[in-house]
């Protein structure tokens, strides 16, 4: 079913992604980790919808997205920055593979954390982050999405790895199968979510090093 939302309010998180907060259909609800279509309401959009995924609670009044944007694509993310408050959407969902399934392993790659912003809120809004991971790779430093906010979470530990530049304190480079060994906790289940390529090379990974199928979880195409 279709919903009309309106636009109350965003910000920044990072140099290319914002955070859009809606209005919430009465009786709606949704699994932290699942995503829905969104279409602009303009002339020339209301048929564009793309999948974004909530990073509001289920037990919040509003509903949150946190949303990179890519200008090089002249699409849907790179008009949304142009909203405001008060401009209207259309949303369809909600839909996603990825729920919680359990503490264990978030393996993400830019903006392919964003199905994970739920899940590990709710955990640390209950105290339940013991046994979770997160493994976060971007090209550069200021591309890290809610940075201060992963930091802050109790009992979750966490790796950022840039591609692109040698940062103190943080892994330089890509994350493989010998960088998993090295630095990885596979003993629960794993959640995977980025580029296409991404998701492959990291499913392949954590199969070779032991991990069934059946505790694998993967959103593609981010």
């Amino acid at each position: 079913m279709a919903h009309t939302l309106t636009l109350q309010s965003q910000e920044s998180v990072t140099h290319d992604t914002h955070r859009y907060v809606f209005d919430r259909p009465k009786g709606f609800d949704f699994e932290p980790g699942q995503a829905a279509e969104l279409a602009i309401c303009r002339e020339g959009w209301k048929d564009e919808g793309r999948p974004f995924t909530f990073t509001s609670l289920p037990a919040d009044s509003h509903l949150e997205f946190t949303i990179k944007s890519y200008p090089s694509h002249d699409g849907v993310t790179e008009k949304l920055p142009d909203l405001a408050p008060g401009e209207h959407v259309t949303l369809d969902g909600p839909f996603g593979a990825i729920t919680d399934e359990g503490p264990g392993l978030f393996l993400a790659a830019g903006a392919g954390v964003t199905p994970f912003i739920a899940i590990l809120r709710k955990r640390a809004k209950e105290g339940d982050l013991d046994g979770c991971q997160l493994i976060f790779s971007n090209s550069k430093e200021k591309d890290i999405i809610l940075r201060d906010e992963w930091q802050g979470m109790d009992g979750l530990k966490v790796d950022h790895v840039l591609s692109d530049e040698d940062v103190s304190g943080l892994h330089h480079g890509k994350v493989d199968k010998a960088f998993l060994e090295a630095h990885a906790n596979l003993s629960g289940q794993v959640y995977i979510c980025g580029p296409q390529g991404y998701v492959d090379a990291m499913r392949d990974a954590v199969k070779e090093l032991g991990v069934p199928g059946d505790r694998i979880h993967t959103e593609e195409g981010w």
